[in-house]
């Protein structure tokens, strides 16, 4: 495709239209109920990952570095610039690989969205109607956005979170901070030549960077372009913009057109296990056949999966020696699984469960077959036990949630398991209410004091 035609499809421009159009007013009643259940699921990762070894280099590295202290860090009785708040706490959130999924952007929505808009909103004074809104137009640019350049983006290597959550970000606070379209192009095009984060990351701690520095990135971005900052306003389309640079072709109609849902929040996906998403249908066969068979795992002679072949690049470090990276095996969770561990706990995800021997047999026995023109999200599992029987199962993870108030208790069950160790148990029933009156809320100033735990 020429320049000129790129330039004629002005993409940038329609996707700016449509972030902009998203005001709280005329949000279904579902989509702002979707979006307080993925801002409640990423205060629960963002308060379990506080904790983690990597927020607190980078916390530490904020107060070094230091500023003017607006902004809540989550979980921390420390605060910080907008930006630093965004980047610690973007990776915080996607430090334990337990936040929400949309498989039109290709990667994680919610952790590269809430910390850029949280903290715009935190220092500016903006009401919950005001980030519900914001949200919602964010993660429409991010899928997007991600729809555009699917699959070849993520197939040559980039990290769609960290690159396509420049968009989302980007487009949630240019909303927030209430920017006109030709200023919102400006912000998308800023974020475009900021966009970074490569794949052969997984499994070290730059994979929940990418989070943060997407967020870091779309806030600058908007702040910048709301200044008067200057960039190309058809950065996405243009000749040598990111389109062309990150894809082998950019796919016009699937980033222009709504999905079938209507809005793309109603196709997010929530994580039920700590670990990367694709080996989550691995997992539910797992659990299907240990619970319908009564299988012990010395019954099990071989083990054989069938999954997309894009997981052989993402989940399938072979031998895991970390609880990190057990999180990125299809064999070691699938043992897991049969073996009746828990893989929701996030105690399941330690080194010694890594380097524990019980599951090193049983992850052994396991062979995968990688398909191509496989369902992203389908996975069939077979196991052939030491009497001769064939046991097999299937399961998709990407159907997206059809009764909200099932979906609602669930992520109120993770959200109490995470939330309460740090908050204790009033101070999470707190943030959850506070929670459920976002839209009413007309600051966040009491519920960024939900965020701090207390003083021991």
């Amino acid at each position: 495709m020429s320049a000129t035609n790129l330039r004629n499809d002005r993409v940038t421009e329609r996707l700016a239209d449509h972030v902009l159009s998203l005001k709280h007013e005329v949000l279904p009643a579902d989509a702002r109920r979707l979006a307080r259940q993925c801002i409640l699921d990423w205060f629960a990762v963002a308060l379990a990952g506080a904790s983690e070894p990597l927020t607190g280099i980078l916390a530490e590295a904020a107060a070094e570095e230091g500023g003017h202290a607006d902004c809540t860090l989550v979980g921390l009785r420390q605060r910080a610039t907008p930006r630093q708040a965004a980047l610690v706490n973007g990776a915080s959130s996607h430090a334990l690989d337990y936040d929400d999924v949309n498989f039109h952007l290709g990667g994680h929505p919610t952790v590269t969205l809430v910390p850029a808009i949280l903290a715009l909103a935190e220092k500016r004074g903006c009401s919950g109607a005001q980030v519900i809104a914001a949200f919602v137009a964010g993660y429409e640019m991010g899928a997007r956005a991600g729809a555009l350049v699917r699959p070849s983006h993520y197939d040559r290597g980039f990290h769609a979170t960290a690159t396509i959550g420049c968009f989302a970000a980007a487009a949630g606070a240019a909303h927030l901070l209430g920017l006109d379209r030709a200023t919102t192009q400006t912000a998308l095009g800023i974020a475009a030549t900021r966009a970074a984060g490569l794949k052969s990351m997984f499994g070290t701690m730059c994979k929940p960077l990418h989070a943060g520095m997407a967020s870091e990135s779309g806030l600058l971005a908007a702040v910048l372009a709301a200044k008067g900052f200057t960039a190309r306003q058809d950065a996405i389309e243009c000749d040598q913009g990111f389109a062309q640079t990150h894809a082998d072709r950019m796919k016009i109609e699937a980033a222009l057109e709504a999905p079938e849902s209507g809005l793309h929040i109603r196709n997010n996906l929530f994580k039920y296990h700590a670990a990367c998403y694709l080996t989550h249908a691995p997992i539910e066969c797992a659990r299907q056949l240990r619970q319908a068979h009564g299988l012990d795992p010395a019954q099990i002679a071989r083990i054989r999966l069938k999954i997309d072949r894009t997981a052989d690049k993402v989940c399938n470090i072979a031998a895991p020696t970390t609880g990190l990276e057990a999180k990125f095996s299809l064999r070691q969770t699938v043992a897991f699984a049969l073996s009746g561990v828990d893989t929701a706990a996030l105690s399941t995800y330690s080194d010694a469960n890594a380097r524990d021997p019980r599951f090193h047999t049983l992850r052994d026995k396991l062979e995968i077959e990688f398909a191509k023109d496989w369902a992203h999200s389908f996975a069939e599992l077979e196991i052939e036990t030491t009497d001769g029987r064939r046991l097999a199962a299937r399961y998709d993870a990407g159907v997206p949630a059809s009764d909200l108030d099932r979906q609602e208790r669930v992520l109120q069950g993770k959200f109490a398991s995470l939330a309460e160790p740090v908050l204790g148990k009033a101070g999470a029933v707190r943030l959850a209410t506070l929670v459920d009156q976002l839209d009413t809320l007309p600051s966040l100033r009491e519920l960024a004091a939900a965020l701090v735990p207390p003083a021991h």
